[in-house]
């Protein structure tokens, strides 16, 4: 990948890397095995500025119509801090708290080909999910623009992305580059940072589509809610789809659900697939589906405590938003200028 050759705007010689989640649906063990155990894991090694999308979540507006979306922007906030998140080591924001993402939106839009936006694979599957015939928003089409905001306001190093969300990445690239020829250098180009496991955590009631936070609020035996009740988490792992045999074979190929089984089990034990082979071949399903139950809800439960105590002080949490917002937009003002001048607006 093409590097603009600026030195990176970090601190402490850390790399800056920059990430989020939208907010729509509630966060389950896949978001938390995927991104948030990971930023917490790392938050000494880099500069992280992780923030909760609740203007992306706009993009498709019957996922949040009649809903308390603010509620819930606050709901995974706290459940960021209660997963490890150390406000003090991370800048940790609400998206829709400052506003120079939605300003520099406008000026990436108005630089973005509109072809660009119509091969997005997120445009491709939502929108046919909304149904464009029937009056989808304009949100969803330009959605890439708001996100290449989000990322280019801080000049981070590296996001941190799934395998099959490298595009998301790549759009910002572009945008990116189509921005600086036409009005000269202003943002870095960020390079992709893929999670070393468990990027891409798959439904209990179907081990071939990836856990999803709209899927799960459908289909209840889907995912694991970091917040449902331990009872409800462990009978929904004690029911997830493996195959026909009687138990784990590690001498033939394993089939989805059981390999997505011992990734979680492994993800939230930190032990390897060799200690996996050591332990669960030939064992039965049942066995390990109540390891799998015992490391989740174990995990759950110490998470399920923080988060009541984060919820439950109002001061202090409306205290860390408050905090969270001014350390992004000190950096985010200081972006958007730059921007604005290039483009011959100051």
């Amino acid at each position: 990948m093409q590097q603009t050759g600026r030195e990176p705007m970090t601190a402490a010689g850390k790399k800056r890397v920059l990430s989020g989640i939208t907010a729509t649906g509630r966060l389950h063990i896949g978001n938390y095995i995927g991104a948030i155990n990971q930023w917490a894991d790392n938050q000494s090694e880099y500069e992280n500025f992780l923030f909760v999308a609740d203007l992306h979540a706009l993009t498709i507006p019957e996922a949040v119509a009649g809903k308390n979306l603010r509620a819930r922007v606050e709901e995974i906030f706290a459940l960021y801090l209660a997963c490890g998140i150390d406000p003090e080591q991370s800048t940790l924001f609400v998206q829709s708290d400052v506003a120079e993402h939605a300003e520099l939106t406008w000026l990436l839009t108005c630089v973005t080909p509109v072809s660009w936006l119509e091969r997005m694979t997120q445009f491709k599957t939502k929108g046919k999910v909304a149904d464009v015939d029937a009056g989808v928003g304009a949100g969803l089409l330009c959605y890439p623009a708001l996100q290449a905001a989000d990322i280019l306001l801080y000049d981070p190093d590296l996001v941190p992305v799934g395998e099959d969300q490298k595009q998301h990445v790549e759009i910002t690239r572009d945008i990116s580059q189509r921005f600086n020829a036409m009005y000269g250098e202003t943002f870095k180009l960020p390079d992709v940072m893929i999670p070393k496991s468990g990027g891409r955590i798959m439904g209990l009631d179907d081990p071939t589509a990836k856990m999803s936070k709209s899927t799960a609020e459908k289909s209840p035996g889907h995912a694991i809610g970091l917040l449902d009740p331990i009872g409800q988490a462990r009978k929904s792992i004690m029911r997830a789809v493996t195959d026909s045999k009687s138990g784990v074979d590690f001498s033939d190929e394993l089939a989805p659900g059981v390999t997505n089984l011992l990734t979680i089990f492994e993800c939230f034990t930190g032990t390897t697939r060799d200690e996996s082979r050591e332990r669960f071949d030939g064992a039965g399903y049942g066995v390990l589906k109540g390891a799998v139950a015992d490391a989740v809800t174990e995990r759950l439960g110490d998470i399920q405590r923080r988060y009541h105590d984060i919820a439950d002080d109002r001061t202090h949490l409306n205290k860390l938003l408050t905090q969270g917002a001014e350390r992004a937009r000190n950096l985010a003002a200081d972006k958007l200028s730059q921007a604005y001048r290039a483009a011959g607006l100051r």
